[in-house]
């Protein structure tokens, strides 16, 4: 990893920070949906407004380039879109404790690093159910799916595990050496690999776990 951890979290912290303040919640208001998605350079919303991260930009439904995150406030930043920055209220407790008010601060390399761990998991996880549509939780700020109640999923990093990783997290405690945290599994992107050896990891964890 070219960044240091210090780095990498002050960036996802801010990211997360956009995902809720300037996408999740402005989609809430508008849309009435909190989901989110992976998306070419970083993550996008799935309704109106239709805000999306990519990159450093934080872009508009069509494409068109709303301004430049880094060194920015969410408030201003959501003036210039022509909404109110502020997490979708009353849906969830957790989140990333970021303010309207608060400077975004992005490094280049982590935020690639990121958003390259949300587009590479979007991948693992179609290819481990095709019927299913992988979402991106501005709550936890991971990208997840469920399938007969075992949750897959990659993280950007949070306080478990401070760089990305993906995990297995069966609703029903697992015994032995593969689950390896107290939710289930989880194993480092950067041991892992590429797109093949998420599949694997999260293939295996689904037969561990007992799912076909």
């Amino acid at each position: 990893m070219d960044t240091s951890i210090e780095t990498l979290i002050e960036t996802r912290k801010s990211l997360h920070g956009v995902a809720e303040l300037l996408l999740a919640g402005p989609q809430w208001r508008a849309s009435r949906d909190i989901r989110l998605r992976a998306w070419p350079g970083g993550f996008a919303a799935v309704a109106a407004p239709g805000f999306a991260v990519a990159g450093g930009l934080l872009v508009a439904a069509d494409g068109a380039a709303i301004g430049a995150l880094h060194g920015t406030t969410y408030a201003g930043l959501a003036a210039m879109a022509g909404v109110t920055a502020g997490r979708p209220e009353g849906v969830y407790g957790d989140g990333s404790d970021t303010q309207p008010t608060d400077q975004i601060t992005l490094d280049a390399t982590a935020t690639e690093l990121i958003a390259a761990a949300f587009a590479d998991g979007d991948t693992a996880l179609r290819a481990l159910d095709p019927a299913g549509e992988p979402i991106l939780w501005p709550e936890h700020f991971d990208i997840a799916i469920t399938v007969d109640e075992v949750n897959y999923g990659i993280s950007p990093g949070d306080q478990h595990i401070p760089v990305p990783y993906a995990y297995v997290g069966p609703w029903k405690p697992q015994h032995g050496d593969f689950w390896n945290m107290s939710f289930g599994a989880a194993r480092l992107l950067s041991r892992l690999g590429g797109v093949e050896q998420i599949l694997d990891f999260l293939t295996e964890g689904r037969r561990r776990a007992g799912g076909s």
